[in-house]
Order: structure tokens, then sequence, then C-alpha cells
């Protein structure tokens, strides 16, 4: 037996295209029976190409020198795993610093209260402050400025 494919209504794409704009956001996804529509578009990066390479490297030497000197290999391997983890609380872009050009809100060896921010995750254009959960010192950050982050991903560890 042969299986035909359902037919795409273009107005429906057209639909779906204009909900995408109208709700800024870059995917969305639609899916009834047999039938599954997917628009996407690219995400603008305004705010995070101009502030990306003024914390990319000096961000990123930091937490990989920081790796070696760590005695506990297993904390290494997975930073998921660590019991000082920080995960993202949601998908979006995280930024270290309040706006561009701003100092970061957290280095390695910053010694941070319960409450006090670490960074800021993006997301639908919204900033969103993560607090530390516990007082303790930095002890790698494992995000750059700028970078997409999934939710759980690891982010900072606070020892």
């Amino acid at each position: 037996m042969k299986t035909t494919k359902p037919a795409i209504d273009p107005a429906l794409v057209r639909e779906i295209a204009n909900l995408l704009s109208e709700s800024d956001l870059t995917e969305i996804e639609v899916q009834h029976e047999d039938l599954r529509i997917r628009v996407a578009r690219a995400a603008p990066t305004i705010y995070a190409a101009p502030v990306a390479p003024a914390y990319a490297a000096p961000a990123a030497p930091a937490p990989v020198a920081a790796a070696p000197a760590a005695s506990a290999a297993p904390v290494s391997a997975d930073p998921a795993k660590h019991p000082g983890v920080v995960p993202s609380p949601m998908v979006g872009t995280a930024y270290l610093s309040p706006e561009p050009g701003a100092r970061a809100f957290i280095e390695v060896g910053t010694v941070v209260k319960e409450g006090q921010t670490l960074l800021i995750v993006e997301a639908m254009k919204t900033m969103n402050a993560i607090p530390a959960p516990r007082a303790g010192t930095v002890t790698r950050i494992l995000v750059n400025n700028g970078q997409p982050v999934e939710y759980g991903e690891p982010l900072v560890i606070v020892e």
C-alpha cells in the first residue's frame, strides 16, 4: 500500500510565518496528525555581536586554566554533576555583564552571596537575572558572553 503525504496549504504556512513575525519568535513548529510544519528564521545577534569579543577572550582562558588545577577528575569531566553547579533555568542567551561595555557580574575567584546576580539569560527579549543559589566562591564560568544556552546547561560553579 502506498501512503500519500498530506497536502500543505500555502496559506497555512504564511499564517504560521506571520505568527512568527508578530511574536518575535525565531522558530515555530505545528503538528497535527501526519502533518508537521516547521518555520524558522535566523535570530538577530545585534546585542551579542559587539560584546562577545570583549569578554570571550579574557573569560575563556580562566576556566580552562582552572580545570587542570582541580584535583578531582570527575568534577572536571562532567560539570553538570558538580554539587556547586548553577544550571540555566531556561533556553536563551547568556550575558556576563548587565550591558555592552559594562564590567562582568562575576569572575573566577569572585566571592558571592546567596541571591547575588551571577549573569543574565535573555529569553524572548527579556533579561532574566540568574542568582547565586548559595554563598561561595566562583570557581568556574562555563559559558562565554553572548553564548546560546539550553535549559539545564551548566553555567557557573559556585563552591
